[in-house]
């Protein structure tokens, strides 16, 4: 009899522990988003500075919202249409303050120098940041589970795609620190090398997603009933991020005014930290189950969103917000994208040989940290230096892979995720 009611009790237990991972997620996110949204439809205006928490904490809640629903979708996301469609969606968070301060640009040149901030600080906290924790977790991780010699992260041959993608993506971007401007030829162009990583990601293999905590939960649910809550989780997280993008750009100037920090590098780091933390927090924990490659693979892919996707729209933006077909970039924002393009092609030539070694995380990471007490000319251009001599140094040392990396957007297999995900057996 305890045989038989075994399974039965095994699945009540699973269903009311989904349950309450999705009341409390709900709870949570329910609870930072509902100050902003009744401030925003209320029409009040508080304190800059309490402003920019209230609409900061709701952005980040609509993130991971967005990122439940999107990880979840995969289950039932197949095709190149819908996955261009999920992955548009899914950045959205990430871009929506950035593409505002462009819109704004067109007719407030004031506002050119916060497109730029928030875009290079999003593309350096990513690898900067991002990517080595996702591989120095790994490595302790595999250390604890008994890999006493791991110095390193593998990456699978897939993954040389969205190298050779961010590669391509990297050389082009070069013309913007060269002529001083973000044109919208270099825009159109980037964006149809994004439309073609989306076509060639779209008809890769397809490997099952392997959801975790809201996400795993929501992807438990009945069919029907997980389609419809995946649906009314886009909306509403994308209602969310709209409402919310201007006035949490808006007091995130009028904040640093008032509190007498740099504008520039207030909307450079915090923008981003709030747009991207579910994503780093998903990565880090991907990496924490053993799932390193995974997590890496994930944040690559956003690399290759941001250097091609973000920067191409952002010319867009400026002239349909009234500006010009460029974005006019003065000296500070010159060194600032030249120092993101020498960090992604020091990053790119790191992985050549596909294998993240503990050395080259650490000189990522400690490079990202060393800019801050940066604030000169001279200093800034001396780091883009030391990631130029890097990146030239890991090109010569694996120069046989460069060919084969450059080819592989064109003839290389990409791997995208789809179908239900992995069920892991239930720890003993």
């Amino acid at each position: 009899m305890l045989g038989t009611d075994r399974p039965a009790v095994t699945t009540a237990t699973a269903e009311r522990s989904r349950s309450l991972t999705l009341t409390r997620s709900g709870l949570i996110t329910a609870a930072f988003v509902a100050p902003a949204m009744i401030i925003r439809i209320v029409g009040l205006h508080p304190d800059p500075v309490v402003a920019l928490l209230i609409y900061g904490a709701a952005v980040v809640s609509a993130s991971f919202l967005l990122a439940w629903a999107a990880e979840t979708a995969q289950i039932d996301v197949s095709g190149g249409l819908a996955t261009a469609i999920l992955a548009l969606i899914a950045v959205l968070p990430e871009y929506a303050v950035d593409l505002y301060y462009a819109y704004v640009s067109g007719h407030n040149a004031e506002y050119t120098q916060y497109a730029a901030a928030n875009m290079t600080g999003s593309n350096r906290l990513l690898m900067g940041l991002g990517w080595p924790v996702v591989v120095l977790v790994s490595i302790v991780v595999a250390r604890k589970a008994g890999a006493k010699n791991t110095t390193g992260l593998a990456l699978q041959p897939t993954n040389r795609v969205e190298l050779g993608f961010l590669m391509v993506a990297g050389v082009i971007a070069f013309a913007i620190p060269a002529s001083g401007q973000i044109h919208f030829g270099l825009g159109l162009a980037l964006l149809a090398w994004f439309g073609f990583y989306l076509y060639k990601v779209s008809h890769g293999d397809v490997e099952e997603p392997d959801l975790i905590g809201t996400a795993a939960a929501l992807g438990e649910l009945p069919d029907r009933g997980r389609r419809i809550l995946v649906v009314g989780l886009f909306l509403l997280s994308g209602a969310v991020i709209l409402l919310c993008a201007k006035p949490f750009a808006d007091n995130l100037v009028a904040a640093g005014t008032e509190l007498g920090i740099d504008r520039f590098l207030l909307v450079q780091w915090l923008a981003p930290l709030a747009s991207e933390a579910p994503e780093f927090i998903v990565a880090t924990i991907f990496a924490a189950r053993g799932k390193g490659t995974a997590a890496i693979a994930t944040l690559i892919s956003s690399k290759v969103n941001q250097w091609t996707l973000l920067i191409g729209s952002l010319p867009v933006a400026h002239l349909l917000g009234g500006g010009g077909f460029s974005l006019q970039l003065d000296s500070r924002q010159i060194e600032e994208v030249l120092l993101t393009a020498t960090q992604t092609m020091m990053g790119v030539a790191l992985l050549l040989a596909l294998r993240f070694h503990r050395a080259a995380a650490c000189t990522l990471l400690a490079l990202f940290v060393v800019q801050f007490p940066i604030a000169s000319t001279h200093g800034r251009l001396l780091l883009c230096a030391v990631y130029t001599v890097v990146a030239v140094v890991a090109l010569i040392r694996y120069r046989r892979y460069v060919a084969a990396t450059l080819r592989a957007p064109f003839f290389g297999t990409a791997l995208r995720h789809s179908g239900h995900p992995h069920h892991s057996e239930p720890d003993a």
